[in-house]
């Protein structure tokens, strides 16, 4: 019965989705060639409201649990776990005041709507995964930026999205860049779960009544941890507290 309901939803979902694409992509264009940096971020802001309003049709619920005082006057490294495309649009809105930037495959840099507006006019960085010295380049030069703008850097570790919900291990090494090249940042570990449920049958139909949550954790200073010691420290905070509801 719940999957028979998920069509229509999905149909629903899928209209008002496409449609935001095509409202705020020529947005973000305008606002990036001609009304500058903070006309385009805003901008943004407003579209991943809007995929969130548009995944309440399909009975999606969100809790951010963010009870820490974290300064955005240095820049932040956000390290989560990665279960869907859904986890990107709540990080981007609830996390806003931080400009959070994404590390992301350079695929998503043509093509497609919004997000390749977004991702290369945005601050954010494309990384070839088949070119490791393209992509290590890229992060390091991406590190530096956040480090001058305190922003924040968002990385998954895991490098591709857990299909049950299930922590991988982390690949560490673009973490480690991050590390080593924005010294005076705060790590801030964030544990997602549910929104592999989203996509649990595919990308049609979609799953329904899905309750996502994000939980932030305490920031961890980066001068004030060996790094292995961090990383380590911030891949268990992360495991521990993933969960299937």
């Amino acid at each position: 019965m719940e999957k028979a309901i998920a069509y229509p939803l999905s149909v629903l979902y899928y209209l008002c989705f496409g449609l935001l694409l095509v409202f705020f992509h020529p947005i973000q264009w305008v606002c990036f060639n001609f009304l500058g940096y903070n006309a385009h971020r805003k901008s943004v802001v407003a579209l991943n409201w809007g995929i969130l309003r548009c995944t309440n049709i399909l009975g999606t619920r969100y809790t951010f649990d963010n009870p820490h005082t974290i300064s955005n006057h240095q820049p932040i490294i956000i390290v989560a776990n990665h279960q869907s495309m859904y986890d990107i649009p709540p990080i981007i809105y609830y996390m806003r005041r931080f400009h959070p930037k994404f590390i992301s495959k350079i695929e998503l840099g043509k093509d497609v709507l919004c997000v390749s507006c977004y991702l290369p006019h945005g601050g954010s960085v494309l990384i070839d995964r088949k070119n490791s010295e393209q992509a290590l380049t890229a992060i390091k030069e991406f590190a530096e930026r956040i480090e001058k703008n305190n922003h924040a850097a968002v990385i998954f570790p895991e490098g591709t999205r857990s299909k049950t919900g299930a922590p991988k291990k982390f690949q560490v090494n673009g973490l480690k860049l991050l590390i080593d090249n924005i010294p005076s940042a705060s790590v801030i570990p964030v544990t997602i779960n549910n929104s592999w449920q989203l996509v649990e049958h595919g990308d049609f139909p979609m799953g329904i009544g899905t309750h996502i949550k994000f939980t932030v954790h305490p920031p961890l200073k980066v001068s004030e941890y060996n790094k292995e010691e961090l990383i380590r420290k911030v891949e268990s905070t992360i495991v521990a507290h993933v969960v299937n509801d």
